[in-house]
């Protein structure tokens, strides 16, 4: 499959801080007051405005269950924080099917409600996205490749695919995860968890080609300037032991910062790894397991600057518009199904 590279060039534009020498216009300063006592009554006039620095955002899981209205809600709450692109981490429809129309109406709805959002929405793949064979076409038919690179403003974002399985095993998966969701429908999730497909190490971990490595890593080495490096998967395939595809992108990356960013088990987990920064993050409409550690509704902002980088989690009912009000009618929506059960009792 041919693997297309995409560069997003950004140009700044920086205004003279005197008069332009072809125009009679004369400078104005960004910052005017007219106190002109020694004491001001501000902290001081050092703005947090560096010309590089930039916030994107990010979402969880939609799926297991997506329960209705949440992303849409999400999407006009990003809209309000104004990020400048926007990343996902996987599971964005319910999948599981090889059905290729019911697949398209799930992707048609996602699109839909993705194209609300005023910046752009970066594509990854989950299980939920890419199960089988058929679903791995019509992704490929649809968005063209599973993994992929971007740079923008000097920071290298990677996405990858950790559904990078051979069709073979790609098959035994599908089959054992069918018979897995046919459980839990009929005895719960509980019963889930004690399936065939749950014991099987690509559940957790998933998996990463030697070919996507190669890939990866050599984007990695052509660009060897960038000030940051970002990391976005479903799942998380160093839990695997003894894996070397995904080890070999980490020894690639042991000389520069870079941030890892995954989902999958629907629960926010924090981890220092190799001393970096690898973060797990809960749902943005998926079904929620509160028993299993924070398991709630939340997007994430990341802002990057000359500094380094800042990271913070923004619960959905905590994003209301200047009316007071979560968009459209978020209200009365619940964001935390632990607590809302527990309030209905």
């Amino acid at each position: 499959m041919i693997k297309w590279t995409v560069v997003v060039s950004t140009t700044i534009l920086v205004a003279a801080c005197n008069q332009h020498p072809e125009s009679n216009d004369e400078y104005v300063p960004e910052f005017r007051h007219e106190v002109s006592a020694s004491a001001k009554p501000w902290t001081n006039d050092d703005f947090d405005n560096d010309s590089n620095k930039f916030t994107f955002a990010l979402f969880s899981d939609l799926t297991g269950g997506e329960r209705e209205r949440i992303f849409e809600v999400a999407v006009a709450q990003l809209s309000l924080l104004r990020p400048e692109l926007i990343l996902s981490i996987g599971d964005l429809i319910e999948g599981g099917t090889t059905d290729r129309e019911q697949l398209n109406r799930e992707w048609d709805s996602f699109d839909a409600r993705a194209n609300r959002a005023k910046a752009p929405i970066f594509r990854v793949g989950g299980n939920h996205d890419l199960t089988n064979i058929v679903m791995r076409d019509l992704w490929e038919q649809r968005f063209g490749v599973r993994y992929y690179y971007f740079v923008y403003k000097n920071v290298l974002f990677l996405i990858l695919d950790t559904e990078d399985h051979t069709k073979e095993r790609m098959q035994e998966i599908s089959n054992a995860r069918d018979n897995a969701m046919e459980v839990a429908k009929a005895e719960g999730w509980d019963a889930f968890g004690q399936t065939e497909y749950m014991a099987m190490p690509e559940q957790v971990a998933g998996a990463i080609s030697a070919e996507q490595s190669d890939y990866i890593r050599q984007a990695i080495a052509e660009n060897a300037d960038v000030r940051w490096t970002f990391l976005f998967m479903h799942k998380a395939p160093w839990l695997n032991e003894g894996e070397a595809d995904f080890a070999a992108i980490e020894q690639a990356l042991a000389d520069r910062p870079y941030t890892v960013f995954h989902g999958h088990e629907h629960t926010y987990d924090h981890q220092n790894r190799l001393g970096r920064d690898y973060i797990r993050l809960a749902t943005t409409g998926g079904v929620q397991f509160s028993d299993k550690g924070l398991s709630i509704d939340h997007v994430t902002l990341v802002t990057v600057s000359e500094a380094g980088v800042d990271i913070a989690n923004l619960h959905l009912s905590g994003i209301f518009d200047k009316t007071g009000h979560i968009p459209l009618g978020g209200d009365s929506l619940c964001f935390d199904t632990s607590k809302c059960v527990e309030n209905a009792n």
